[in-house]
């Protein structure tokens, strides 16, 4: 396997009140398909895995949710520095829509597991671009390409696991 190197996470202090990148960014956070449902649903596949015995995928699915805990740590800070609360919704700083554990996968079957995260890693993907293609604010749009490259490497490492079941 080769060697990556891995960049640093860019600095946060230059983000200031900004509510149309707020409203872009937001969903990332902790709406249906963000990073508190990628944190969840690999916490709990671990825990599913580490039971039937598959002890290194176990920990390879822990060591994909701290990085998404990360994740979530980062637009949780940086929601705060745009101007909103980081209250568990998509759409802060509105009350509302506050986030279910029902946005987690609960299948148990492992093939089934590993596909929904390949979909869940897409989608984020996805979505990232697509911000990046709206946002105007330079901080933001260096944390959320710092974060698109973690997305990707995720999908390569979902899409290893599941050639290997």
């Amino acid at each position: 396997m080769e060697e990556r190197t891995i960049e640093p996470y860019p600095t946060l202090e230059e983000i200031g009140r900004d509510p149309e990148t707020l409203r872009i960014v937001s969903p990332a956070y902790a709406g249906r398909d963000g990073e508190l449902t990628a944190v969840l649903q690999y916490v709990y596949q671990s825990i599913i895995f580490g039971e039937a015995g598959e002890n290194a995928i176990s920990r390879r699915l822990i060591g994909i949710a701290v990085e998404e805990m990360h994740h979530f740590e980062l637009f949780g800070k940086m929601i705060a520095k745009l101007g909103a609360p980081p209250v568990f919704t998509a759409c802060p700083p509105y009350p509302v829509g506050y986030y279910s554990a029902s946005c987690v996968n609960y299948t148990r079957a492992p093939r089934q597991m590993i596909c929904a995260d390949i979909c869940a890693e897409e989608n984020a993907v996805a979505a990232y671009e697509r911000m990046l293609c709206r946002i105007k604010n330079p901080p933001v749009a260096a944390m959320i390409s710092r974060i698109l490259g973690d997305e990707k490497r995720h999908l390569e490492e979902f899409n290893r696991l599941l050639a290997d079941l």
